[in-house]
């Protein structure tokens, strides 16, 4: 009895593969997983117009045989026969996105160098059509030398077409008539034929099709597109205080009067204190910043909806590579804007080991929201108000510099580590570029509001416990008539402890104090230096005054600027140390971040305010 052949189903992710898979074998499926390898193995039966019975799998999603993967590496050893006890297919099924053809006959001319008997099929034509492209299949034919059947999996259509035209490879295989193997070229030479073969083979299309090919042409530039994706994130930061300025300070002053409505209430004593100073002042400093986590997340929400992001992570895997890092570092390290615990969970997605380890050591230095409060106060405190050019104001320069600087920071240290503790080279990074859409409003909505809630349940939650343990150790035991409060205090007196060891560095002891609650959460800073001046306020003046005025009257510039610098740097976070741990299965690397973020902090905030003093700012 002669051995069932084979055939494989191969293409990009998203080619509609295991739809066209269920379509060709119903319920005729098996799936488990490959022997020794945690992918899983689908297999079903068909049966050509000539009777003949064939197993047909359905091979996991690859952009290349230079795998990048788990799942490519299955792909690449099962089509060349390489893997124990899997048979090398006799025939390939070659599934095409006919929506996104220029990208998807990259890959297919990797295949096609096989000499594999293949036939294509053109998948989701329908979807191609809505979008205005008509595709002419006999021209894809002939540029690839192997039989195109326009299929539509999810609506059954094709199906016959390309059964027949697998019977008829498979005969012509048995006849000896089997195509032979296609010179290898380099992957520059593979994307100029794909772009070559699809031009051809597109009959027509739409106005709004070319648009957005125009829009890629522009936008992917390997020159101006760099240009656009930075100043479009230095207008961003521009809003963000521009913007938000008005509401803030509504923000601000509600808190304010809601202060002197407390005190007007309720007799001096430990619970007026409590809800002035760890309340009001304290979370209270905090939650001004929400207008501007606002702006910040729906700028970021309306480049992910639109499709620009995942243009924006095609033009920095440039830069990615330079520093040693695969692109698929990008999206994890784009997530810790938002906040590094999930950055970090997303480096589940990359599959070398050490540049899964350098994309976790470095998130934690990406610009997370947390970060935000923190910035903006004492930008608003220290730096003025003021344009250096047209719609071009100085806080938001100094904000987009401070993102930068993270950014630059995160290269510089990933460069390192490639180099030494995770010395490996970089791999090869390729994604699908979602077409351009316009936002659902409703949906920017709600995106809005869920990061609104855990920055507000953050701050009723982390910052609020934090605050109110920082109130207890500054109030008790209290002061004597004429003495300071922080001085008599708990807090104060390890306060007094901490400075000798951050004083060099620019640091009073009110920051001192400050920076151990913020291990907690970043932001607790804020809150922790509000209740700290609210407490050992002088008189009820100095109290009603905001903590930006407070900062500015009591700090040098130069201790501002240091404090800035600091904050690029230490990991002033203890949910994304525990999470280091859980995803590394120990406490060496986490032991590993901290030690070398509090160094770069230390060594940095250092420079920043020595340089600052020579300069005249201390």
């Amino acid at each position: 009895m002669s051995r069932l052949r084979t055939a494989a189903l191969v293409g990009n992710p998203n080619a509609g593969k295991s739809a066209l898979f269920n379509a060709l074998t119903g319920a005729r499926q098996k799936i488990a997983n490959y022997p020794g390898v945690t992918v899983e193995r689908k297999a079903g039966r068909l049966t050509l117009p000539s009777g003949e019975p064939v197993e047909l799998i359905d091979l996991p999603g690859a952009y290349s045989f230079d795998a990048t993967s788990p799942d490519e590496d299955v792909t690449r050893r099962v089509v060349h026969g390489e893997l124990p006890g899997e048979a090398t297919p006799d025939f390939i099924v070659l599934v095409l996105d006919a929506a996104n053809l220029e990208q998807h006959l990259v890959f297919a001319q990797e295949v096609l160098e096989l000499g594999r008997p293949t036939v294509v099929a053109l998948n989701m034509v329908d979807l191609a059509e809505r979008d205005g492209l008509v595709i002419d299949p006999a021209a894809l034919s002939s540029a690839l030398g192997v039989p195109v059947i326009p299929t539509v999996a999810v609506r059954r259509r094709g199906l016959d077409e390309l059964l027949a035209a697998l019977d008829e490879a498979g005969a012509g295989e048995a006849a000896g008539l089997a195509p032979a193997p296609q010179q290898h070229i380099t992957l520059p030479e593979r994307r100029l034929n794909a772009a070559n073969m699809a031009k051809g083979a597109i009959l027509s299309e739409s106005g709004t099709h070319r648009l957005h090919a125009g829009l890629d042409k522009v936008l992917l530039h390997p020159w101006i597109g760099p240009i656009i994706l930075f100043a479009l994130l230095f207008v961003v930061f521009q809003a963000v205080f521009a913007w938000a300025t008005p509401f803030a300070d509504a923000l601000e002053s509600a808190i304010g009067a809601m202060a002197e409505a407390v005190k007007s209430a309720l007799p001096a004593g430990l619970i007026r204190d409590f809800l002035t100073d760890a309340v009001l002042n304290g979370v209270g400093s905090v939650i001004v910043f929400l207008p501007q986590i606002v702006i910040l997340f729906a700028f970021i929400l309306l480049m992910e909806a639109s499709g620009y992001m995942a243009r924006a992570a095609y033009l920095m895997d440039r830069m990615m590579q330079g520093v040693g890092l695969s692109g698929r570092s990008f999206i994890p390290l784009l997530s810790s804007f938002a906040c590094a615990i999930p950055g970090i969970m997303a480096t589940r997605s990359i599959a070398d080991d050490k540049d899964r380890l350098t994309t976790i050591l470095v998130a934690p230095l990406m610009t997370c929201s947390a970060r935000l409060p923190v910035y903006a106060v004492i930008i608003a405190a220290f730096i003025p108000n003021t344009s250096v050019g047209a719609g071009i104001g100085l806080q938001g320069l100094v904000l987009f510099a401070l993102y930068v600087a993270g950014i630059v920071g995160a290269m510089a240290v990933a460069l390192v580590l490639r180099r030494s503790v995770t010395k490996g080279s970089a791999g090869g990074f390729i994604m699908e570029l979602p077409r351009y859409q316009l936002p659902l409003l409703g949906d920017l909505l709600i995106g809005l509001w869920q990061r609104a809630w855990v920055f507000l349940r953050r701050a009723g939650t982390i910052i609020f416990a934090a605050t109110v343990i920082l109130w207890l150790l500054l109030s008790f035991p209290r002061a004597e008539p004429g003495e300071s409060q922080v001085d008599a205090s708990i807090a104060g007196q390890i306060a007094g402890g901490l400075e000798v060891l951050v004083k060099p560095i620019g640091f009073n002891r009110e920051i001192a104090l400050a920076l151990v609650p913020a291990m907690a959460a970043r932001e607790v800073a804020v809150s922790s230096l509000a209740t700290t001046y609210a407490v050992d306020a002088p008189d009820e003046e100095a109290e009603a005054a905001g903590l930006a005025s407070q900062l500015s009257s009591r700090w040098s510039l130069a201790t501002a600027l240091a404090f800035l610098a600091w904050f690029v740097f230490a990991p002033q976070c203890l949910s994304t140390i525990a999470v280091t741990r859980r995803e590394t299965n120990g406490w060496k690397w986490p032991l590993f971040m901290l030690f070398y973020l509090f160094a770069l902090a230390y060594v940095f905030a250092g420079l920043t305010y020595w340089i600052a003093v020579a300069a005249g700012l201390g």
